[in-house]
Formats: C-alpha cells, sequence, structure tokens
C-alpha cells in the first residue's frame, strides 16, 4: 500500500520489468469471448475496472455466465438488460446480484464453501477467464492475492485466462497468499481505492445476542466470526477474555481493537500458533493498512481455511454464524426465505462441522426472534414453504436470539420444543407451543404451562465458591431444566425429600416437576445451583420463593443434593433469594419447617433480618421481614 512512514514491498520497476504483460482494462476485456465462463474476484477486491470494461463490451458478448461468491460494490453484468449477454450464477448470494436472482434471471449454486475449489480444480465448472486483484508483484515476482485469497487462489491457478487488475491500494497480506506474476496473463496497473465495508450499527436485540455468545466462550479459545451484524456485536463483551485465537473465514475492522487490546493473541492455539488465520476480510482502509504486510494475520484458501478436518484440530474452537429462521426440531435455514434464495450456505456447515469435532469447541447458530419489525417469528415449528436446511438437525448444537440460549445437540424432539420456544420472542410462545402440541412434538399435557414458557432475566446469574475452592453456577431456573430437576429429584435421600416435601412419597408428578421449572420469574422466582459436566449443567440444589401479593410476603424453601449439604448453598440460596426479593419490593419471607430439619432452621435463625418462629405441632412456622 501506499504509506508514507513505509517503504513499497513491491518492486518499484514492475512496470518495466513486466512491460509484455501490460495492458489497458479495454485491451484486457477485448480478449473476453461470448460464451465463456467468467470468474469475478470475491467481496471488497473485486476487481471493478475489469468488471465495468467487460459489461461495456455488452453487444460484442452474449451467453455469457459470470462465478463469483460474495462481491461487494456494483455489478453492472446483474441487470435484467443485460440478462441474455451476462448469466450471474452465484456461490454466495449478496445484495448486489439479489434481485436478478430472485427474478429468476440469474443462478445461485448452494454448495459448501470448502467444496467450491474442487469444481475448478476438478474441470466439474471450469473457467475460461479470471477477473482478479491483486498487489503490484515483489522483487520476487510473487503478487499478493491481499483481502480475498478464498476461493480467488484457486480460480486463477485453474482459469485459462488471467487478468489481475494490479493495485499498489491492495494490501500485502502474507499466508499463502501469493500467486507469481508469470501465472498472470495480463497485467491492468490501476490506482484506486479499494472498496470499503465499515461497521454496521447494532441495535440493542443484536447487543443482547452478542452477550450471550460472548459467555460462551471461554479463555483461550479459537474463534470464527461469520459474516453479519451478530458475529461483529460479540467483539464488545469480550473483555476480559484472555489468549484469544482466531481461525475463520472473514473478519472486520472489530477485529482491530480486540487484538491491540491483547483479547487476541493466538497464543493457545492449536495450529498456526500466534496467527489470524482467514481467507478474505471487509472493511475500511483502516483495517487494510492495519493487515498489510503484518506477521500477525496469516491469509489461506478456502480449501484450507475451511476444511472441517483443520478447524476441528483447533481445541476450543467456536464457530459463530446466522440463521433466517429455525424450526423446532432444529433444523437450520439460512440462505432463503421460502422459496427466495437471499444468500448462501457459506462455511457455516464447515465451521459447525468443524467446531463440533474440537475438543471442548462450541458451535453456535444465532438469529433474532423476530422479522418484519417483531410480525413473524423466525423460531417456527415448520421452515417456510420452500426454505432449505442448511445446518441439519443432527448437526446443530447451539442456538442463540436475544432472549437465551438453547442447546440443542443430543436432545430430543419435545426437549428441543421447549428449549426453542424458550427463547422464541414471548408473543409467539403460546401459539409455538399450541403447534408444537398439534405436530405431536409435545405431549398434550404440555397445553397446562401456557404462558409460562420463560426464561429468568440473565442478571440473575451469579457464583459462589466452596471454602473447598469449588466454583458453584447459580441462574434462573429454565424451562429445559425438567430431566435435570428430575435427575435431583430421584438423587435425594428420604430424609431429604421428607424435609422438603413434608411426605414420604418415592415418586414426583410430571405436573410438580413442570410446575418448578414453567414459572414467571415474577412473582415466582426460582434459582438453581449447577455444576458444568460435558453433557450440560447439573443441578445441585435449588431455591424458590412465591409470592403472595395479598400480605407481600414470598414462602421460601429449597433443597440441596445430600452429597453437597453442609458447604454452605443453603445460606447462599437464601441470602441470594432476599437479595432479589427486596430489589423486587418484597417485605419479606415465610417458610413451613419441619421440627426434626435442624439445618434448615439454622440457616433461616442466621438470618440478617429479624426472624420470628412459631410452632405449631411438629412444624415451625418462620416468618423473616426484611426491614
Amino acid at each position: 500500500m501506499n504509506n508514507q512512514n513505509a517503504k513499497p514491498s513491491w518492486d518499484p520497476q514492475w512496470k518495466t520489468r513486466y512491460a509484455d504483460q501490460i495492458a489497458t482494462p479495454e485491451e484486457a476485456a477485448s480478449r473476453i469471448r461470448s460464451g465463456q465462463r467468467v470468474f469475478v474476484g470475491t467481496g471488497c477486491a473485486q476487481p471493478a475496472r475489469l468488471v465495468k470494461a467487460m459489461c461495456a463490451r455488452s453487444r460484442d458478448l452474449v451467453d455469457m455466465e459470470v462465478v463469483h461468491l460474495l462481491t461487494n460494490g456494483d455489478a453492472p453484468y446483474a441487470t435484467r438488460e443485460l440478462s441474455d449477454n451476462f448469466r450471474v450464477n452465484s456461490f454466495f448470494i449478496s445484495a448486489n446480484v439479489r434481485e436478478i436472482i430472485q427474478d429468476g434471471l440469474g443462478d445461485y449454486t448452494p454448495i459448501f464453501l470448502s467444496d467450491i475449489p474442487r469444481l475448478f480444480t476438478s474441470g466439474q465448472l471450469p473457467l475460461d477467464v479470471a477477473l482478479i486483484q491483486v498487489t503490484p508483484p515483489d522483487p520476487q515476482g510473487r503478487c499478493s492475492l491481499g483481502i480475498s485469497v478464498d476461493i480467488v487462489k484457486s480460480a486463477a491457478e485453474n482459469a485459462t485466462l488471467v487478468i489481475a487488475q494490479v493495485n499498489p491500494n491492495m494490501p500485502r497480506t502474507l499466508g499463502d497468499s501469493f500467486i507469481h506474476v508469470h501465472d498472470l496473463d495480463v497485467l491492468v496497473p490501476v490506482e484506486d481505492p479499494l472498496i470499503e465495508v465499515p461497521l454496521v450499527h447494532v441495535n440493542e436485540s443484536t447487543r443482547r445476542i452478542g452477550e450471550y455468545i460472548a459467555a460462551l466462550i471461554e479463555d483461550d479459545s479459537t474463534i470464527e466470526f461469520g459474516i453479519g451484524r451478530i458475529p461483529q456485536s460479540v467483539f464488545e463483551f469480550l473483555k476480559g477474555k484472555k489468549n484469544l485465537g482466531v481461525h475463520t473465514e472473514m473478519f472486520t475492522d472489530a477485529i482491530m481493537d480486540a487484538i491491540k487490546s491483547g483479547i487476541i493473541t493466538g497464543s493457545r492455539k492449536s495450529t498456526d500458533r500466534n496467527r489470524v488465520v482467514a481467507s478474505f476480510c471487509m472493511g475500511t482502509r483502516a483495517l487494510y493498512e492495519f493487515i498489510d504486510n503484518n506477521p500477525a494475520f496469516s491469509f489461506h484458501p478456502t480449501e484450507y481455511v475451511n476444511d472441517p478436518y483443520i478447524i476441528g484440530q483447533q481445541t476450543k474452537q467456536v464457530a459463530i454464524n446466522v440463521a433466517l429462521e429455525v424450526d423446532l426440531t432444529g433444523q437450520v435455514c439460512a440462505d432463503s426465505l421460502g422459496t427466495q434464495f437471499y444468500s448462501g450456505i457459506g462455511g457455516q456447515v464447515d465451521f459447525n462441522r468443524g467446531a463440533a469435532r474440537s475438543r471442548g469447541g462450541k458451535a453456535i447458530i444465532a438469529l433474532p426472534s423476530t422479522a418484519q419489525n417483531d410480525s413473524l417469528s423466525r423460531i417456527t415449528t415448520r421452515l417456510s414453504a420452500g426454505a432449505g436446511v442448511v445446518t441439519t438437525r443432527g448437526d446443530v448444537h447451539y442456538v442463540v436470539t436475544e432472549y437465551g440460549v438453547a442447546y440443542l445437540h443430543g436432545k430430543s424432539v419435545q426437549a428441543r420444543a421447549i428449549a426453542l420456544i424458550s427463547i422464541a420472542h414471548p408473543k409467539f410462545r403460546a401459539q409455538l407451543l399450541k403447534e408444537a402440541i398439534e405436530a405431536k412434538y409435545l405431549r398434550p399435557d404440555f397445553a397446562a404451562v401456557e404462558g409460562k414458557i420463560t426464561v429468568g432475566p440473565p442478571e440473575f446469574r451469579t457464583t459462589y465458591v466452596l471454602n473447598n475452592g469449588t466454583q458453584i453456577n447459580f441462574r434462573s431456573i429454565r424451562p429445559t431444566d425438567e430431566p435435570q430437576m428430575r435427575d435431583l429429584f430421584y438423587a435425594l435421600s428420604q430424609e431429604t425429600i421428607y424435609y422438603r416435601f413434608m411426605s414420604r412419597t418415592k415418586l414426583v408428578p410430571r405436573k410438580e416437576i413442570q410446575n418448578f421449572v414453567f414459572i414467571d420469574h415474577r412473582s415466582d422466582i426460582a434459582i438453581v445451583a449447577t455444576m458444568p459436566e460435558a453433557y450440560g449443567d447439573e443441578i445441585v440444589a435449588v431455591g424458590r420463593y412465591y409470592l403472595d401479593e395479598k400480605t407481600n410476603l414470598a414462602e421460601v424453601a429449597f433443597v440441596v443434593r445430600d452429597n453437597w449439604q453442609n458447604h454452605g448453598i443453603g445460606t447462599f440460596l437464601l441470602t441470594y433469594l432476599t437479595t432479589i426479593a427486596r430489589r423486587n419490593g418484597i417485605s419479606g419471607f415465610t417458610a413451613e419447617v419441619l421440627v426434626a430439619n435442624k439445618a434448615m432452621q439454622r440457616v433461616l435463625n442466621r438470618s440478617e433480618f429479624r426472624v420470628a418462629s412459631e410452632l405449631n405441632q411438629d412444624v415451625y412456622s418462620y416468618r423473616i421481614e426484611f426491614q
């Protein structure tokens, strides 16, 4: 790039040295013939001068096929007037060609991004011409593909005629990003600014999604940031994370602050340590200057970056991708709105499967809960008619909306339906519940929980460290906790069951479990203490209060798994429930405790507030007043 403080990395005599290859855009375009298949370079590296020169010859060119991945900037070949001259065939639909494809005058080829180079190398999709953009050659004759290596390198290596727009404003990216000048047929010198894509505004619901995703990212993780607002919204919430790495198909300006602040170091990556690995980027001039000759970045072709095997070699690989809609069984549509093709498969499946095979990895699909100004739910009982499945129900792991996180992998259809309904927009949950019952995804008795499928507020999350150093996590109970609550009950001793439920019951009715997990989180609060396990949270204790609105007092109770008793968990639960209750304006707690339940009595009697108790036969009636 032209940097006042940096010496150009390219050969200043390159135009003289390779004069026999140099041509104007018009001269280069004159070598294109009718009936040919022409590849156009990706993203912000689209060679705009070459594309314009080709389209200027539209009267002489007929039956052309223009092949590309996502491209930015103008697409003058993608018009109704030129549809007989240039037929678009897109592997990923961007805004500049969406209308022509949705009108049926262009084509979309659905394919995994990692598979596209094989189309070129195998001859299944032979390329006659490749229009690309590169840096000027260095003293060794190597040109960098700069901000777009992806499928461009394979296209250039397999096209019969390669025309390169040579631009000193293209950053010289390092890695497997070079092509020798002698492998280029025509060099077209230009000195145009690169296409820029500034960061987009992130609204509040998108920010909440980003916050939920960031909470799933552990220290030392390696991350893939898919395309769109949601993956970029995660950066804001990575503060405090340590030693993150990046292995991603693309990135934007958002990555710069995370690198400068030391959040992203790559020092714990399993492969390509200390390097940000990507195949292309889209951003502003500031980003392009940042990556120019920067050894912290390593650009590679798609066949490497998107290889699920390579991705899976990373420890704690996190894949963040987006969806247009998800049905209650976990099928993910990401490339179409019904029968209208909208974007593409891209790298979603590549990274989803790679992250799933990674040790400690997480495959995340994110989407806003609604569309069309909250008039349409993106969580649906069935995908829209004609919608395509990009990520199958067998591949899906995490689904995130602004209302929470649903973990689906290895879960039954019933568990998936409840989990997804609980993170759908509240205005659609009742209808989704009804439709799920009608579809036989849920048993008929779930009709009783209508209006109660809610997720507790995220601010109820906290932690507590026991005297032995064990950290216990606390959060609101979730609709998906029904199996864990059942496990908790059957793990309790008969004595603990008797103290908590004042009966000798040996089984717990399903309705009783439902009454625990399906609550409104306003008058009825339930906090669970959990320990992380490979299969998800294990609930070791639960505390609950239920408000009597006539007295503004809440009845409180809790139970702790036997092997976790006498570690202070009950005391912490009471203190934490008290904090929540006081915040909600509740005057105090009541409790009914058996005379034999000395442990519960000790917990209540140690409250910092005024405690009164009255014995009635073998039960103490407690009253704790907060003021």
